[in-house]
């Protein structure tokens, strides 16, 4: 007849909806290239004390996939990292808003930017993607 709505009958162990992904997904490639990549000037700029930040490497890797889907708002990308799963993924369902994302694009990656696109591409050709 019909098939059964899965929200209206709840189960006691939550699906993984990480599994989803499929492994070829460019999420994924995004994931590891940015794994790759030096980011010691970045780290450099931490200098302890007060509260904690985000992790860079995380940051750099939702910013990049977002930039991959023409995504350039940090209120979108906000909006992203609470209902796309790709994103959630990518960010380990951490949440930064968007004024943690503008002010770490706008102060932490200051003039970096544009090494790590290079850098990024440097990866890519290796991988033989471009």
């Amino acid at each position: 007849m019909f098939k059964s709505e899965s929200l209206k009958s709840p189960s006691l162990f939550p699906e993984d909806i990480f599994s989803k992904i499929p492994l070829d997904h460019p999420v994924r490639l995004i994931n590891a290239v940015v794994d790759e990549l030096d980011i010691s000037s970045i780290l450099s700029q931490y200098k302890g004390g007060g509260t904690t930040s985000y992790h860079p490497r995380m940051m750099i890797k939702v910013l990049f996939y977002a930039y991959f889907n023409n995504i350039y708002s940090s209120r979108k990308i906000e909006r992203a990292l609470t209902e796309n799963i790709y994103f959630m993924w990518l960010s380990g369902n951490s949440l930064p808003d968007h004024r943690t994302i503008n002010y770490f694009r706008a102060k932490r990656l200051k003039g970096q930017i544009h090494q790590l696109f290079a850098d990024v591409v440097r990866l890519l050709q290796e991988l033989q993607y471009v």
